[in-house]
């Protein structure tokens, strides 16, 4: 399967406010627990990243992403 950026994005939405249920293109899946969302962005997050479409984020940039 191809990931996009939005299906990262909705990952993301969902790990930021708590919910387990992701919805994209029609489709939704509820994952069981936070580690298995966490999970799914890592994957998400790493085949985007092979294919060239989003530049290596590490876990640092998502902690200072809402510092000021």
């Amino acid at each position: 399967m191809a990931f996009t950026t939005t299906d990262l994005d909705n990952i993301e939405a969902a790990i930021a406010t708590g919910e387990l249920t992701v919805s994209v293109n029609g489709r939704t899946v509820t994952y069981r627990s936070m580690t298995d969302l966490l999970k799914a962005r890592d994957l998400i997050s790493g085949a985007l990243q092979s294919n060239g479409t989003i530049a290596k984020v590490t876990r640092t940039s998502y902690a200072q992403r809402g510092r000021s």
